[in-house]
């Protein structure tokens, strides 16, 4: 049986130490080096972290803190050269030229002098990067250790990046360069309804028509210091005519998009499931939850965790195609959709696993068309292909999944719910299946998720404009 090796941390003492001695030490700068320096640091120039700003300086690029190469010298001094004991006496550095995102670092600390009555140390220091040319370089005094040390290496934890602002704006970058569709928002009369379709007409998403009271609405905006001088409002007496209102606008064609407000998610569903003046199609309507998860390699949808509560199969058949295609919407060829149940076995005793083996049937019989199905899967082996594996699935989709497809409400929007507020996923929420996007957020969902959802409607009312030409 293999034993672990323990690594040690030992350092040089003053009596080991000579003239021209040195230790050397190579590191590259990774975006998320730039990032952790400036979250500890507090050090957010806009050179650093602001990358549309970057350009324009005398740089032309984001580039790393100056005193992170300095760090990297304080690294060596205190973990090898001398090492465990060494006391900083002072530091003096110069700085040549800038350190860039991908630049390997190559430091060398050289013993210049040594001070027998008081164990200082003198060493030349010098950065170069991979091209060879000087980065930084100055001169470090330090107390050297008199007492040889060696302890165990001590494992540090590992940490992770999560930039949420960064991950908002990836998301709005799906429709980039797109124009504004036009918009209609029932019942926008609280602080984020409102703020969600204000910001998503700022950053070029969408044209909103605020529809609802409008004496609550301006009371709203002006309570919030919100401007909405660029915004039509339709004037109704109460939610349930906002929704029955903007559901009106998208039926008659002037209206590509519709987004919930401060009324409940019911109100506005009748409207729009009404037989007679409501948004239906021939398919069944549902709803799509998109997610960043810092943790996952890419965007993971998650259907239905809003509409159907205990959806049938052939219900859940809407359900998967839905999703599929607004996967195709998003650049996806064939998404992977990993049909969830607790197990991963097919069994009579619990429906899910019945209906998860007839849905992948289906799709091979092409009932299904245009994305690639497995079930049942277990949440852990949808998502990590360390726990398929271990569980011996061989499948395309398991670990890897695109698209999680919930036996049913409940179990979906706990799903969603948790890596929402336990994983700190970037939320993104949309229906499907209507003859417009609609925008469905909890009245709890922050203006960033709503806007983030507006991206996403207005890619699908692009794609719908395209595929009628």
């Amino acid at each position: 049986m293999n034993t672990p090796t323990t690594q040690y941390i030992q350092n040089r003492t003053f009596d080991e130490i000579q003239v021209g001695d040195f230790a050397q030490l190579l590191r590259t700068l990774r975006p998320d080096d730039i990032h952790l320096f400036a979250v500890m640091s507090g050090d957010v120039n806009p050179t650093h972290v602001d990358t549309e700003y970057a350009r324009s300086s005398q740089f032309r690029e984001v580039v790393g803190h100056s005193m992170w190469g300095s760090t990297l010298i304080s690294s060596v001094l205190g973990t090898e050269f001398p090492g465990p004991g060494t006391v900083y006496v002072s530091q003096s550095l110069n700085f040549w030229r800038p350190i860039t995102i991908g630049d390997t670092l190559s430091i060398t600390v050289t013993c210049r002098e040594k001070y027998e009555h008081n164990h200082h140390i003198v060493f030349d220091c010098l950065a170069t990067n991979q091209d060879g040319l000087k980065v930084i370089d100055g001169v470090a005094e330090v107390q050297a250790p008199t007492e040889k040390v060696k302890r165990p290496r001590i494992n540090l934890p590992e940490v992770t990046i999560s930039d949420r602002e960064l991950r908002y704006r990836h998301l709005l970058s799906i429709a980039s360069g797109l124009s504004p569709i036009p918009m209609a928002v029932a019942h926008p009369c609280d602080a984020e309804s409102l703020r969600g379709p204000i910001q998503a007409a700022e950053a070029g998403l969408i044209d909103p028509i605020l529809v609802g009271p409008e004496y609550k609405i301006r009371a709203v905006a002006e309570e919030q210091g919100l401007d909405l001088r660029n915004f039509r409002i339709v004037d109704v007496p109460h939610s349930h005519a906002a929704a029955e209102a903007a559901v009106a606008l998208c039926r008659d064609g002037g209206v590509e998009a519709l987004m919930k407000g401060s009324l409940h998610t019911d109100e506005l569903m009748s409207a729009v499931v009404s037989r007679t003046a409501g948004l239906r199609t021939g398919r069944r309507i549902s709803h799509v939850f998109l997610a960043d998860v810092p943790t996952y390699p890419h965007p993971l949808m998650i259907t239905d965790a809003a509409i159907n509560i205990e959806p049938s199969l052939e219900v859940k058949v809407d359900i998967v195609q839905n999703a599929i295609e607004l996967g195709h919407v998003l650049g996806l060829a064939e998404p992977k959709v990993a049909i969830l149940s607790a197990v991963e076995t097919v069994t009579s005793k619990l429906r899910s696993t019945i209906d998860a083996a007839a849905l992948c049937k289906m799709a091979d019989r092409g009932q299904i068309r245009g994305g690639l199905l497995d079930g049942p899967l277990a949440f852990d082996n949808a998502v990590s292909l360390v726990a398929a594996k271990t569980k011996g699935i061989r499948s395309a989709v398991a670990g890897n999944a695109d698209i999680l497809v919930v036996p049913d409400l409940e179990s979906g929007n706990m799903v969603a719910k948790q890596l929402e507020y336990l994983g700190n996923a970037l939320m993104a929420g949309v229906v499907l299946g209507a003859r417009v996007p609609i925008v469905l957020t909890s009245r709890a969902d922050t203006a960033e998720t709503r806007a983030a959802s507006c991206a996403v409607a207005q890619l699908m009312a692009h794609r719908k404009r395209e595929a009628m030409l």
